[in-house]
């Protein structure tokens, strides 16, 4: 536990006192000590007044100072002991420490003044020397208190820095939490959206087929099962790493490139027939850029699904050019205008454009001039 400052100033001003209190000990003892000090009841409120404004020293740096120093006049023309130049050196300390350079220069220059007038009168002998014992404790005060000066604007400045580092540590913090969030929100919304779509297509096919082609409407209803099972599986992979304080715990591995003929079975599966053409190797892409083209085709895919209309198709090809990866997934549907917009103004194809753009990659959707709809993109890989 660190001590008061003031204790510390107490003991250092106790100690100054005492140095006076032996030599006035040592006068009486011995008569014929020169010079003779005064009285008992005017030495020690001198002693006192010189050495107790060092107790409030660092809380009232100038005041004390200046008492110091006008007490020290009448502690030297007593000749009562050393005292008063210690306590103005303490004092001279700790202005340049403490306060500034200025506050103690102005401070060392009245005290020189009162040393020029007081020194040459008490010592004409020996006022030369006095004067250099004097100078050279006020010099060693000064570097002292500029050295400790240094050392705390040092401290301070370390302190300030430390503060900055952690006010931006828990910037980065924040700011991570928030892309978090924000690729769970992507996440969620390309599974929901995509296994919603598939078991309200197959719902409808089979509310249609359940009197005339009862196969196929059990079919339907197992493919609406295994969809939903698929969703809640990936559902509780994303909630568990909302809930879950640790970032080792267990983890379902996430669809990349090698779940893309999976994904092209399963909407073939719902009525959609798909084409995929893989170009070169896909399969030692990073795992981010694997994620991000699943997840690209799947909406893109989902979109053609709920858009495109009965007989159409899709054609979706992956190439892997050098470092970078190009999509094009197109299918031949009619929408009408109010769908058109409905698809260019929904989260889905927002989503993919994110997507896209946190690899630094691009993302292009629209209609085509024969019918239907495209969406292109290419992810660079060395950005991931």
């Amino acid at each position: 536990m660190k001590a008061h400052p003031m204790v510390g100033d107490t003991l250092l001003a106790a100690l100054i006192a005492s140095f006076d209190l032996l030599l006035l000990i040592a006068r009486v003892v011995e008569p014929q000590t020169e010079p003779r000090p005064a009285v008992w009841y005017v030495t020690l409120p001198v002693i006192a007044g010189v050495v107790v404004p060092l107790v409030f020293r660092r809380r009232h740096p100038i005041i004390a100072a200046y008492l110091t120093l006008a007490v020290g006049i009448p502690h030297s023309l007593l000749m009562i002991g050393v005292a008063s130049m210690i306590t103005q050196c303490v004092a001279l300390y700790t202005l340049v420490a403490y306060v500034s350079r200025r506050a103690a220069l102005l401070y060392l220059a009245v005290g020189e003044v009162i040393a020029l007038i007081q020194t040459p009168w008490q010592h004409p002998e020996e006022w030369v020397v006095s004067l250099i014992v004097i100078n050279l404790s006020v010099a060693f005060s000064w570097a002292l208190g500029e050295f400790n000066g240094a050392r705390r604007a040092y401290n301070a400045e370390v302190e300030q820095r430390l503060r900055l580092l952690e006010t931006e540590r828990d910037q980065q913090a924040r700011i991570a939490v928030a892309e978090e969030r924000a690729r769970i929100a992507r996440e969620l919304h390309d599974v929901v959206a995509h296994a919603v779509s598939v078991m309200v297509v197959q719902a409808d096919g089979a509310a249609y087929a359940v009197h005339t082609q009862p196969e196929l409407a059990e079919r339907a209803v197992k493919t609406i099962s295994s969809t939903g099972r698929e969703a809640l599986t990936e559902l509780r992979r994303l909630l568990g790493v909302l809930r879950s304080e640790q970032a080792d715990g267990e983890r379902t591995p996430q669809p990349g490139t090698q779940s893309l003929s999976d994904l092209a079975e399963r909407v073939r599966t719902v009525g959609l027939p798909v084409q995929l053409d893989i170009v070169g190797n896909i399969d030692d892409l990073p795992a981010g850029v694997g994620l991000g083209i699943y997840r690209i085709v799947q909406e893109a895919l989902t979109n053609s699904l709920k858009h495109a209309g009965p007989g159409s198709s899709a054609a979706v090809r992956v190439e892997r050019d050098g470092e970078r990866v190009q999509l094009s997934i197109v299918d031949n549907g009619h929408r009408a205008t109010g769908t058109l917009v409905g698809v260019s103004g929904g989260n889905g194809l927002i989503g993919m454009r994110e997507r896209a753009l946190v690899f630094g990659g691009t993302l292009e959707a629209g209609p085509r001039a024969s019918g239907g709809w495209q969406v292109n993109a290419i992810l660079p890989i060395g950005n991931s």
